[in-house]
């Protein structure tokens, strides 16, 4: 093959890369095309296989995710406890973009809580990037804003809020973020990360069934009546939705 043939080739592979990224990460789908082009160039497309650590609190991080399916639970511990969900990041979102602002290591323990695929890209590399591309830059710096709301508010609803407003809202998360109505996750799983008794858990999840808003059996969990939940749910669902409504508009 000549040399224009193999452009044209490379060229029509790019945009084929594109293409499919555009209906995946929300915020790669939203830079100028010739940064997400380069920013794809770096990247690699990975599992997120389902309770695997991605990030441990305190150490470097090697790799920053942009999710495409699935979504990842950061838990922060206080003195070797077992931790308490603070954010959720899915395809709306990046794991580890501090490292672009200075910060080379990890704030919480990142796991992946609904499994998928995600755009990852080794530390050193997209810190080289993101100096480089200022749309990138000024798309990240805005997300990380919208982070520190949702975890000011997952700070304020742990202390403020009942479990079962509690639960609709970390399950509305979740819906939005799984692109399924179906997911797995346990009594005991959903208690660590909510951070109270399982039998609390058990209450409201069984509430929740009674009123045909979940199903609930053997870890698998199906969402029956969105609009039920979100009334069921604490405002700080609504609060996170208007951060992330702002920032993509």
């Amino acid at each position: 093959m000549d040399a224009p043939g193999h452009a044209r080739m490379t060229w029509a592979l790019k945009k084929r890369t594109l293409s499919l990224s555009l209906s995946q990460n929300q915020l790669i789908a939203r830079l100028p095309a010739d940064d997400r082009l380069s920013l794809l160039a770096i990247c690699e497309k990975v599992a997120l296989v389902q309770q695997t650590v991605l990030a441990e609190e305190g150490e470097p991080v090697a790799h920053v995710y942009f999710p495409a399916q699935g979504f990842i639970s950061l838990a922060a511990s206080v003195q070797g406890s077992v931790g308490v969900e603070v954010g959720m990041i899915g395809a709306e979102g990046v794991l580890g973009a501090q490292v672009g602002l200075g910060t080379p290591t990890a704030q919480f323990q990142s796991r992946v809580q609904g499994p998928g695929t995600a755009w990852r890209v080794q530390a050193d590399a997209f810190c080289i990037e993101m100096a480089r591309s200022a749309p990138l830059r000024h798309l990240l710096n805005r997300y990380l804003h919208v982070v520190t709301v949702q975890l000011a508010t997952s700070a304020a609803c742990m202390h403020f809020h009942q479990i079962g407003p509690r639960l609709a809202r970390w399950l509305l998360m979740c819906h939005d973020r799984a692109r399924s109505d179906t997911f797995l996750i346990t009594h005991e799983s959903l208690a660590a990360t909510l951070g109270v008794r399982r039998v609390g858990i058990t209450t409201a999840a069984s509430a929740f069934q009674r009123a045909d808003l979940i199903r609930y059996h053997r870890g698998v969990l199906r969402v029956l009546d969105r609009k039920g939940l979100e009334e069921a749910s604490c405002g700080c669902y609504a609060v996170n939705e208007k951060a992330y409504a702002q920032l993509l508009a």
